[in-house]
């Protein structure tokens, strides 16, 4: 079983720092990465992503679900009702595949201006380990485990969209 895991940092580096971390985790088979994305919310509120290209693969979802999942947390209550069917289009499609309306509630609320986010879909985590690592650094775990169905679902949906892109 897959999870996606969401590690907010109260600084623009956390996430990025963290990212290399667990790139090194996985060399040292502590956890399978099969892709991330680091978001930074910057002071004025815009958000810039940068995908771990690294790890596009046979298991990466690609830019499309980051993008969308991303946008949907940060940009979307901003939009307000103008595009209410839109985000609800959207929020269903994410509910279908096991991220719930709460899930992306919480990470929004937990990265505010002026800080990063780290978004990892890992399974196979050796968590005792990482953790003993991580002592002292300072973030927020927010997660949501996806079954092996809401994660064929979730791969099926967008790897549709990046041939129709």
């Amino acid at each position: 079983m897959s999870s996606l895991v969401v590690l907010a940092f109260d600084d623009q580096n956390g996430a990025e720092e963290m990212r290399e971390r667990m790139y090194d985790f996985q060399k040292r088979e502590l956890i399978t990465l099969e892709d991330a994305a680091v978001a930074v919310r910057k002071e004025n509120g815009h958000v810039k992503i940068k995908q771990a290209h690294s790890l596009v693969g046979a298991g990466a979802l690609g830019g499309s679900f980051w993008g969308l999942l991303i946008g949907m947390i940060f940009w979307m209550p901003w939009l307000g009702m103008a595009i209410g069917t839109v985000t609800g289009a959207l929020s269903g499609k994410f509910s279908d595949i096991g991220i719930d309306d709460e899930f992306i509630e919480e990470v929004a609320d937990a990265v505010e201006p002026g800080e990063s986010a780290l978004f990892l879909l890992a399974r196979d985590a050796q968590l005792e380990r990482i953790e003993g690592e991580l002592e002292g650094v300072e973030f927020e775990l927010i997660e949501t485990n996806l079954s092996p169905e809401d994660e064929t679902r979730l791969r099926d949906a967008f790897a549709a969209e990046e041939v129709a892109g």
